[in-house]
Parts: C-alpha cells; structure tokens; sequence
C-alpha cells in the first residue's frame, strides 16, 4: 500500500496537536490535547513531562481514527500502513531533565515563561562572562535560554548531580525528550534550530560549545546530538499502535517551523508567529550576523548538510495579554471580543498598555521591567483599554522589525504571519500600519506543525518543496495610516515603554 500521509506534532505550550496531511500537503485532519500549567506560589512555571508525551500518543492516534469524521475533508477510513512519516515542532525554550536508564523525568519541566533561572544568568553575568557567551551564541545572558533553566535543574533537583556523575542523566528541549520517548530511549537528538537556542551552542562550530558547558556546570555527555533538522531522528510505531514503524523525519523548533511552513526560505523574508509569546525572524541566508540592536542570532534550520541562520526577536506577552483581560481582568469572553471592543473605542485614545508582566524581552532585554498602563484620560473605559492591550502587540513586533532592519540595512517590504491572533483583522491592519509595510495572513492555519510536515515529507520524498511552496495563499493588508497619525502614535508608544524601564 502506497505510503501518502504525514504526521507532525505540534508541541506547544498550552498543548499538544497531532497533525494530518496528505501527499500534496494539505491539512486533513488535527486532534489537540491541553495540559496542566502548573503555576507555584513563586510564580514558577512548570509541565509534567509525562502527561505530554501520554497526550502525544493519544493525540496521534486520534488523529488517524477520526481522519474522515472531522474537517470537512471526504478522506474515508486511512490506513495506518499508508503514514509515511513524522514531524516534530516544538515550544523550544522549555527544558526538561530525565534519566536516561529509566525515561523517567527527574523533575517537571521548566517552561519558557518561567523566570526561577534568572539569578544563574546574573551570576554569570557578574564574574564577567555575559559578552563571552553573546559572541559565541549569538543571544544575550539570560535566564530564559536552557543553559540557566538546565544548571537551575541540576542545582535544584535531588539525585540530578549523582545521575550526571553516573552518565545517566539527560538534559534537552522538548523535542529531545519526544523523540528519546517516541523511540523508546534509542535515539537522543536534537536539531540544528532546538540547538542554537540553548545558548550552549556555538554558532560558527555548529555543536556544542566545551566551555559554555563548563561556564554552566553542564556536562556534555547529558546533552543530546545535534542533527539536521530533516535528517532521521529514529523510529516510532507510538507505542505500538502502528504495525510498523515509521521514521521521525523532521525536527524544528516551532518558530523555525512557521518561517519553514511559510515559505520564507530566502534570505530577507520575514515571519511572525503570534502565540502566547511572539516571534519574529527572519532568513539571513548562510552566514550570521551579530545583533547590535538587541534581536538574536540563531540557526533557522540545518537541511541536507547546510546550515541557514536567522535573526530573532521574542515577545513574553502578545496572546498571553488577551487571556490576561479574559481570565484575570474579566473584560472579555473570548479572544474575539478584543476585535469587536477596538473597532468600538475611541480611535484618538492615547492609553498605552506595556505588558512587562515579566520584564521586557527583545529588543530591551530588561528582566527587571515592570508592566504598565499609561496615557489614561477621563473619557478612556473599557473598550480603549482592551484596544491598548490588543495594539501593545503590533507595537512589540514593530520594535523588532526595526531593530532587524537596522542589523542587515536591509529593508523589509512584507511580513508573513500565523497564529491565533491573525485572524483578528483590527490587529493585522494595525500592524500594517504601524509598519508601513504588507502584512500576509495565510489560508493555511497550524504553520509551525506545517514547517514540520513539509520537512518530514520532502526528506521521506513524498512532497516536492518548489511545488509545496508555490501553492501558498494569502490574505494581504496594505498599510492605510497617515504619516502623522503613525509617528504620532508611534512616538507615544515609545515614551511608554520609557516610563518602565530601569536600563536607561
């Protein structure tokens, strides 16, 4: 039987989502599964490593026996044999630790959000090693990147150091952890994306790097090999639910999946993933540049022996701001009201809404900030305030989108962007505006796990990537503010985010 179908898992932060797509790459089918956050009194943010990889396999074949019955798509009844591959993305920052004789996790996962590392990176920091670990990384010192959240594991978690002593212990990101779980334990990789954003990998040697190892107090044996992010990572039949198993073809962190899903695959093309937290990157082709403007330098992808950088800025808070008005602020019902409430406020509205819940990340890099809500007048109510908190994230992406122009004198005439808040049109119109630039939505929704996919289908020969990527349909936004009107809303924001930095 002809194998025509790809898998790819989409690991996020607020859940797991198996994929479906057939031999031209269209999406067939999806199956989604939310797990716990579990939040201290500390604000530590953490996942249970084991309810992840559970969900993924049940995720998975959810999505193959509900192919048919869901989506609109006539597919009928699949057939397992007929799976040629899977692929992987993954949140990326969120560190895990695990034993590698037993798979069992030795601790929760440390999420992304989760600012508990922070002292390691001031630490470091302070016996004046932050632009050793900038030069060779190509990303600040900071808590937030695996190398802090790893050596806070290791520090904090009972047994951990006896484990490293004992060559048992396991240190990576998400998608290492899936791919050592999915393979029974047979297989400990990780991808040239994952990789770079650990801030334990050299950017010109391209592996891990012995002294920013040491500089953490991280032995090199707990971390895991560095493959092309199209390359075979092993095999998987997800607990012996297939009778055969198939291979692991495509790993990505999830925003070089969208930069990949979106064809943005030649240098000067620009993406923005709009999540939890945002990310915008862009190719840079070949060789790195150094950030003086306070975006990152990392490795896109690695595919076929060579390595494509990219420069990138992340965001803490664009959709977590919306959950904050609907969950904690209880403002809105739902995510959709914020489009309905700023197409009702008054547009000459000057609030601005900082979302430094916890610090500022690119291009400031200032953990220290604190979030705030400026510019009220009398006449602001509900509706205006809501309208600062959806704006707060084109202003953030506008940021970065500067500083990368300023870093490659390289002007850019449109962005790509994906994620739950581009469908919202007020925002995306916003962000034309602000930026005076084409703003591209695509049809195609899941992009991340559609980077992915692609990835996992050309390497196993199912998808043909010019074809793939000339099929692509978008909904364009032209930019339709007054020069005035923009500076003059553009200049506020800036004052703003002045009123709460402590780096000045």
């Amino acid at each position: 039987m002809k194998k025509k179908y790809i898998i790819s898992i989409d690991q996020s932060t607020q859940g797991t989502k198996a994929l479906l797509f057939d031999e031209t790459g269209m999406l067939l089918n999806r199956s989604d599964l939310a797990h716990a956050q579990i939040v201290n009194e500390k604000g530590w943010v953490s996942h249970d490593l084991n309810e992840i990889y559970a969900n993924t396999i049940q995720a998975v074949k959810q999505v193959i026996e509900t192919a048919g019955k869901t989506g609109g798509h006539n597919i009928g009844h699949i057939e397992k044999s007929e799976i040629a591959a899977l692929g992987i993305s993954n949140q990326r920052e969120t560190t895990a630790m695990w034993d590698r004789s037993t798979g069992e996790p030795l601790a929760h996962a440390v999420v992304w959000q989760c600012g508990r590392a922070e002292s390691i990176g001031t630490e470091i920091a302070a016996a004046g090693h932050a632009e050793q670990v900038r030069q060779k990384t190509g990303i600040p010192l900071s808590g937030y990147f695996p190398a802090c959240k790893m050596a806070w594991l290791l520090r904090n978690t009972k047994g951990a150091q006896q484990k490293a002593d004992e060559g048992s212990l396991a240190l990576g990101t998400m998608d290492s952890w899936l791919v050592y779980k999915l393979t029974g334990g047979r297989s400990f990789r990780t991808d040239y994306s994952n990789a770079s954003r650990t801030q334990l990998f050299h950017l010109k040697t391209l592996g891990w790097d012995p002294d920013l190892c040491a500089l953490f107090g991280l032995p090199m044996d707990a971390l895991a090999e560095i493959a092309d992010s199209n390359s075979c990572f092993g095999y998987t039949d997800f607990e012996g639910y297939l009778d055969e198993p198939i291979p692991i073809m495509g790993v990505l962190g999830d925003s070089h999946g969208a930069l990949f899903g979106q064809g943005c695959i030649r240098p000067g093309m620009v993406k923005a993933t709009y999540g939890t937290g945002s990310s915008l990157m862009m190719n840079i082709g070949k060789e790195p540049i150094t950030s003086s403007h306070g975006v990152v330098t990392s490795v896109a992808w690695g595919m076929d022996g060579e390595v494509t950088y990219c420069l990138e800025g992340n965001l803490n808070y664009t959709g977590a701001v919306i959950s904050w008005l609907k969950n904690d602020l209880k403002l809105i019902d739902s995510a959709k009201d914020t489009q309905t409430e700023a197409y009702a406020a008054n547009p000459e509205d000057t609030t601005y809404l900082v979302p430094a819940f916890t610090g500022l990340g690119a291009p400031y890099w200032d953990a220290a900030a604190k979030a705030a809500i400026v510019g009220i007048t009398r006449m602001t109510g509900k509706a205006e305030i809501i309208k600062a908190a959806l704006e707060c994230i084109a202003y953030q992406i506008t940021d970065l989108v500067l500083a990368m122009e300023k870093d490659t004198k390289t002007p850019i005439s449109q962005i790509r962007v994906d994620g739950g808040p581009s469908r919202n049109t007020y925002l995306m119109q916003f962000q034309s505006d602000l930026l005076a630039k084409e703003v591209c939505v695509p049809h195609a929704e899941e992009l991340s796990g559609i980077g992915a996919a692609y990835a996992a289908g050309i390497a196993a020969g199912i998808y043909d990537r010019k074809r793939l990527f000339e099929n692509s349909a978008f909904t364009v936004y032209h930019p339709d503010m007054e020069d005035a009107v923009r500076e003059k809303k553009w200049n506020g924001w800036q004052e703003a985010v002045g009123q709460v930095l402590t780096k000045k």
